[in-house]
């Protein structure tokens, strides 16, 4: 099968979309697949928008000898005209990657009622889905007005090696001390930093330590305030910083924390809560997004309305006063993990799905 793959930049971004495509294509090619990569350059939103004017592009992905082109759905603002013209000119049918949509997340009304008109006419053009949680497929079908066929492969689990050994696993949640806390994602708005900074604000300070893994240069403004409001408390001594941290080097701050906090005000699955699982930590999570799919209330974690840091305080000093509890979560939140699909079982669904969109 031969396949072709819009994205922005390269395949190397780090993101959990980014990974997701990097495996599909990894499956693809060692199942003897050709892929061919069609990179567009990152640039701000109205640029992306310009791309439907480019004969380039569209000579391009016209000339394209495939028999599925595949786009992550984040490159919508480039495409929804061109896919449009490639319609009535190209015998392949075209698939689109939904890890999740541009108004899934927080705008204003005028600018989301644009987002919502550019993301449904490119998810009108698409011929068919793969989607990354039962989630993320209801939005898209929502904003669509006409069926078409999907497939859901979840992120797998087993990217990143993480040994586990149940018995330190609940030493670990017993012992003496403050209870560490872990957040990872890259520090942006949506991610919802600011909510968890303003649930620490409730704790006492001797009962946690806090440390934020994720890029501080996706969005400098909002990490500048975040590393900001973190001096305004003088909490310098129990909040750390790490930026971006290799893959091989995340097991062992897994493996260090008690719980992963991550009250993202939207995430159409959330590989790191996966990963957390994986560790052994329960996951706090928000309600809105796929991660509900995952994280069972008061079994593997916790989920949090967008923006409760009210409610985020309680479930942190809960599980601090009770270690007894966090232990039990934290076998459980193995346990779960080791039940979730791996790559290669959900690559292969996908692949699957796309040899008989192809057909």
């Amino acid at each position: 099968m031969r396949v072709g793959l819009v994205i922005y930049g390269s395949l190397e971004v780090r993101s959990g979309g980014y990974l997701y495509d990097r495996k599909l294509v990894e499956y693809l090619r060692a199942a003897g697949d050709e892929v061919e990569i069609v990179s567009l350059p990152w640039r701000s939103y109205p640029h992306h928008l310009g791309d439907n004017l480019s004969a380039a592009l569209f000579q391009r992905l016209k000339d394209l000898a495939v028999d599925v082109l595949l786009q992550d759905e984040l490159n919508h603002p480039s495409l929804f005209r061109v896919n449009r013209k490639l319609r009535g000119v190209v015998r392949y049918p075209i698939a689109g990657i939904v890890h999740h949509l541009r108004t899934s997340e927080r705008h204003g009304f005028i600018p989301m009622v644009f987002y919502y008109l550019v993301e449904r006419a490119y998810l009108e053009t698409v011929d068919g889905f793969i989607c990354n949680s039962r989630t993320t497929w209801g939005r898209v079908d929502a904003h669509t007005r006409q069926r078409a066929p999907f497939v859901v492969a979840y992120p797998g689990r087993d990217h990143v090696e993480l040994p586990f050994d149940a018995e330190a696993a609940a030493r670990r949640a017993v012992e003496p001390g403050p209870l560490r806390i872990l957040f990872v994602g890259n520090v942006i708005r949506r991610k919802a930093l600011h909510t968890l900074l303003d649930a620490l604000k409730n704790l006492a300070p001797e009962s946690w330590q806090l440390t934020v893994i994720g890029g501080l240069d996706v969005e400098r403004g909002y990490a500048r305030r975040m590393q900001a409001v973190v001096r305004a408390h003088g909490w310098s001594d129990r909040v750390r910083f790490t930026g971006y941290v290799p893959g091989s080097d995340l097991p062992d701050y897994l493996l260090q924390a008690h719980v992963l906090a991550g009250p993202s005000h939207y995430e159409g699955f959330g590989i790191a809560y996966l990963e957390a699982l994986g560790a052994g930590l329960p996951v706090i999570a928000g309600t809105s997004g796929a991660a509900g799919e995952f994280v069972r209330e008061g079994e593997n974690g916790y989920l949090v309305y967008p923006g409760d840091a009210v409610r985020l305080a309680m479930v942190l000093e809960s599980l601090h006063r009770d270690r007894k509890t966090l232990a039990r979560m934290s076998l459980q939140a193995r346990a779960d993990y080791l039940e979730h699909p791996t790559w290669f079982e959900t690559m292969a669904e996908a692949r699957e799905f796309l040899v008989g969109l192809g057909k």
